[in-house]
């Protein structure tokens, strides 16, 4: 069992699908989209969002109540304080699962406190632990997506947990007796990855490069970061200029491939105002690897001057890292997108005001990339194939309900088209972020099932 307590610096794993290339006309409506818009008017940020066609379930009460999740598919779930739900898995014995929770609390205003948490587990037929790690809100004690995950492996697991059959996925969720006892929504998947073809290596690389490099030098490039995992934006290495609100979670993804370290800060600028005032855990940095699971995470206070938050240098990625004792190194297994989540305690607004503050990202890729594992079976996704800077924009069109084909409008139609995607993706109660693409689902007794509108 795995466990590290800390909302900015938790361990785990989960990957993200690779976008798709545009024409030019449809290059510049994404580019449109990505910029800094309407998700800086006043009001609550924008709610976590899922992607189109999710699908909602509710966990069972016990095992054989669990509903069946099929692998590489988007599930919305609910659970409520100290609960416990179940979902089942059906694994074969020649491939390794990663099953993941992404926790979503609300409402926007909801308290939480640092032992809030939510635990993933993957069982046996028998009701065995295969894997299992928590991961609780730690010192960001306020709303804010965060995740954890659990995996079966079939040769390094107990042998009741490398056979074919029925595994089962455990989310328990604890919660503390002064939290806002509000039900959170629950973003599910699990992947699988072939083994390994051959022996190889058993022990995880040391000795890797551990020193920060210097900061890029290149004029920072306007960006703007999506609201959960399926709409991340994509980054290459550089700096990059963002602004974020109080109480919101900007998301962004960086390709890795096989043999590539990352190191990121974050900086957060002061304000021209004479406001004073102090926040402990204002700004927040958690990296996940491409199979959503936490990596490391850091954290910076405010006082209304400039603030920056580094994460600790991480080992290339490879394979053989999921040997290593340490769950950070660990979580760095496998190529593909890593995300990061970048997130401003509502604290900040009540202290400085609640506008919109400039951050500024510096992300430096090192290492040459190496050749992929020999898996013994096809592994597209963890080939290291991954979108480049500025293709999650048509991830965000599709989000928003509009074809992968060209876009053929021009001037005022461009900006009335944004403008009104927009407005319906930022709407209570509309889109997958509300109750689903078309709807909320129905319970088996005839109850509608979805996620509280307030996210």
């Amino acid at each position: 069992m795995r466990t590290r307590l800390g909302g900015v610096g938790v361990a785990g794993r989960r990957r993200g699908a690779s976008a798709r290339k545009v024409g030019a006309a449809a290059a510049a409506l994404c580019a449109l989209l990505a910029a800094p818009g309407p998700a800086h008017a006043a009001g609550p940020p924008p709610a976590y969002r899922f992607p189109e066609g999710v699908q909602d379930v509710p966990g069972g009460a016990k095992d054989t109540d669990g509903p069946v999740l099929k692998a590489d598919t988007a599930y919305r779930s609910v659970i409520k304080p100290g609960g416990k739900v179940y979902f089942r898995l059906i694994l074969d014995g020649t491939k390794d699962a990663y099953a993941s929770a992404v926790a979503v609390p609300g409402p926007v205003d909801a308290k939480l406190a640092y032992s809030d948490s939510l635990r993933v587990t993957i069982q046996d037929a028998d009701g065995g632990s295969c894997d299992s790690q928590r991961t609780s809100v730690g010192a960001a004690q306020y709303p804010h997506p965060f995740a954890a995950y659990a995996y079966r492996s079939v040769r390094t697991s107990l042998p009741s947990c490398r056979r074919p059959g029925t595994y089962y996925l455990v989310v328990e969720r604890e919660s503390d007796a002064t939290s806002t006892p509000s039900d959170w929504g629950l973003d599910l998947s699990y992947s699988t990855e072939p083994a390994r073809e051959g022996a190889g290596p058993g022990t995880a690389p040391t000795g890797w490069p551990s020193a920060s490099p210097a900061p890029p030098t290149a004029a920072p490039r306007r960006v703007h970061g999506g609201t959960g995992f399926h709409d991340a934006t994509a980054l290459s290495e550089g700096q990059w200029r963002d602004t974020v609100r109080p109480g919101e979670t900007l998301f962004f993804q960086v390709p890795l491939d096989w043999g590539q370290q990352l190191f990121v800060s974050g900086a957060l600028s002061g304000i021209t105002t004479d406001k004073e005032g102090y926040v402990s855990t204002a700004l927040s940095l958690q990296l996940y690897n491409p199979l959503r699971g936490p990596a490391t995470g850091a954290s910076a206070p405010y006082d209304g001057r400039q603030k920056e938050a580094a994460l600790d240098p991480l080992p290339p990625v490879a394979y053989e890292n999921r040997y290593a004792p340490s769950s950070d190194t660990s979580a760095m297994r496998v190529a593909g997108p890593y995300y990061l989540a970048v997130s401003l305690s509502p604290e900040v607004g009540r202290t400085f005001g609640n506008t919109p503050y400039d951050l500024t990202l510096r992300l430096t890729v090192r290492g040459a990339k190496k050749a992929a594992p020999a898996y013994a079976g096809p592994a597209p996704d963890f080939s290291g194939g991954s979108p480049s800077a500025g293709d999650s924009s048509m991830k965000r069109l599709a989000a928003l309900g509009i074809g992968s084909g060209t876009v053929l409008v021009t001037g005022l139609g461009v900006w009335t088209l944004v403008a009104r995607r927009r407005t319906a993706a930022t709407t209570p109660g509309a889109g997958p972020d509300a109750t689903g693409a078309t709807g909320a689902a129905r319970s088996p007794d005839g109850q509608g099932f979805g996620p509280p509108s307030a996210w």
